[in-house]
């Protein structure tokens, strides 16, 4: 079950990083709430998979992934481009998630 939680926040962390994106764009009030409330629901949900999770293994997982889909979210959203350097360096995080996830103990 935190597995699960923790995967739901990592994609609220990938809407909250895009939507301060798309926020930094409008000059509303109400675009500016959208990126807070995601930021308090990405928090709590972080938090309620930690009960479970060692911190440092759901702090890893939620920030690697979190950067992986912003990175590939703003080349298919926002047309930013990334070299084969970059794709390189994105595919190791991914790895290092992997491996986080595999020798996790709980």
């Amino acid at each position: 079950m935190a597995w699960i939680v923790l995967g739901i926040a990592v994609i609220t962390e990938i809407a909250w990083a895009l939507t301060m994106k798309w926020a930094a764009t409008q000059a509303s009030w109400s675009a500016a709430s959208v990126p807070l409330l995601l930021n308090f629901v990405n928090m709590g949900l972080l938090a309620f998979a930690m009960r479970t999770l060692p911190a440092g293994t759901a702090y890893a997982v939620w920030t690697g992934l979190g950067a992986v889909g912003v990175a590939i979210m703003g080349v298919i959203l926002f047309g930013e481009r990334l070299n084969a350097v970059q794709i390189g360096f994105i595919s190791l995080v991914i790895v290092g998630v992997v491996g986080t996830k595999l020798f996790a103990s709980a």
